[in-house]
Parts: structure tokens; sequence; C-alpha cells
């Protein structure tokens, strides 16, 4: 265990209320790709397409083309890794009191995390934009060989239930993490690059109300210089050691 690792265990062992923010690093561990640099989603799809709001009323198809070829693929052959598990056991244990996560993807339930406050939705869950029916993907993607874009049974439009671009982060989870953040002694960064706003915004509130600000992520951060302790190591390998 390397000297930044017995320090970060010691200070999380003495924490009282461990907030946990992930990121898509954290996700890539298991198979999920990132979206910015060599080899992420968007050096294969125009974000101002697939992830833009008003490309999706204009054109939904592209969407679930993109759906059909890559999302549903990978996020359905993906499984929680070492880290995933790591932070269940950690809540087991009563010190990890709240995972604040931008992924989509649904692997901190499936590991079975149970406080897990999504800022940018989930793509498992597919939403009528009409009446605001709720689907699993599974169901959704069956039917994709009939008829693209999906509609609901009332003949709405469907749409994952993901902030896309243009759209604002939902309140009520938005209000959670707030609250998880002001009330933390520790707020550990797993996986996130903190370059999307408003989301990045949090760990820089729980930095300015006193809190530790611990960071694991393979590359560096804007909030690296301002962080208590930085480690650039993948997550699992960290948080096991942990």
């Amino acid at each position: 265990m390397s000297e930044k690792t017995k320090q970060m265990k010691e200070l999380i062992r003495n924490s009282h209320n461990l907030v946990v923010f992930s990121g898509a690093g954290l996700s890539a561990e298991s198979g999920i790709p990132t979206y910015r640099g060599a080899g992420g989603l968007w050096s294969k799809y125009d974000p101002s397409k697939y992830a833009d709001i008003q490309y999706f009323n204009q054109d939904p198809s592209y969407y679930w083309r993109f759906f059909k070829e890559e999302r549903y693929p990978v996020i359905k052959a993906a499984r929680p890794n070492k880290a995933h598990e790591a932070m269940v056991r950690l809540e087991q244990q009563g010190t990890l009191f709240q995972v604040i996560t931008q992924n989509i993807d649904g692997l901190h339930q499936e590991a079975g995390q149970r406080k897990v406050c999504e800022l940018h939705g989930n793509t498992r869950r597919i939403i009528c934009l009409e009446c605001n029916r709720s689907y699993h993907m599974d169901e959704v993607y069956r039917g994709l060989e009939k008829i693209l874009p999906p509609l609901c049974s009332c003949g709405g439009l469907l749409k994952p239930d993901v902030v896309l671009f243009g759209e604002p982060l939902p309140q009520e989870a938005l209000n959670t993490a707030w609250q998880a953040t002001r009330e933390c002694d520790t707020f550990l960064v797993v996986g996130s690059s903190l370059v999307v706003n408003p989301a990045a915004q949090i760990p820089l509130l729980a930095k300015q109300n006193g809190s530790l600000l611990l960071i694991i992520n393979i590359d560096t951060t804007p909030l690296d210089e301002m962080a208590d302790l930085v480690i650039h190591c993948p997550a699992s390998e960290v948080l096991m050691e942990i």
C-alpha cells in the first residue's frame, strides 16, 4: 500500500459523514467508454447531435440509432467493478452516507448501493415525453427493430431519462446533493474530471464548507491544488486497499 493510500485510508476511517462523488472514470473500469479523450464516445459520435436536447427533438432517430448500436450493448454487458463493491462495503460499515454520481449507467445500484443521487439521470429508464410513463431499457430495445424512434403506448415520443445538453439538472437530485455536501466532513471524488458544470461545483462547495476534499482520478483535475489529498490511480486499486 502506497503512503498516499495509507493517508487516505486513515482520513476515511476517521470520517463520520463521507460523501462520494463519482464520474465516468469509475465506469471506465467496467468497460464503459468515457466521453472525452482518445477512444471516448465524442470521438465517434457528435455530442452536438446525440447528446443535445434540441437535436433530439429535431431528429430523435439519431440518438436511438446510437442507443441501439452503442449505448445499450455496452450498458447491458457492464458489471460493477471492485471500486463499486468497495463503496458498498463503506456504506454497510456506516462510513459512507451518500453517493452523488454523474454516471448514468446504474452500476452503483446494481452493486447494491442504497443511497445514490443521480445528477444526470439513468439510461436504464426510458420515459414518455407525453404521459411520463416509464419503461425499462430492455423493453424499449426489443422494439427498436420494429420502429425507430420508439413510441409510448400513448403515441408519445420516448426519451432516455438522462440529462442532455440544453436541459437542467433535476432539482430533486440537486437538492439532495447540496444537502449531503453541506453536511459531510469528508468529500471523496472518484473518477471525475471535474470539468462538467454545474456538477463540478459540488466538490468546491464541500471544500468551502470546511470538508476534507480527497480525489482519486487517473488524470489531473482543476481542483487538485486545493484538495487535501490526491491520488492519480484507477479507483478500484485504491478503494479496495481502503
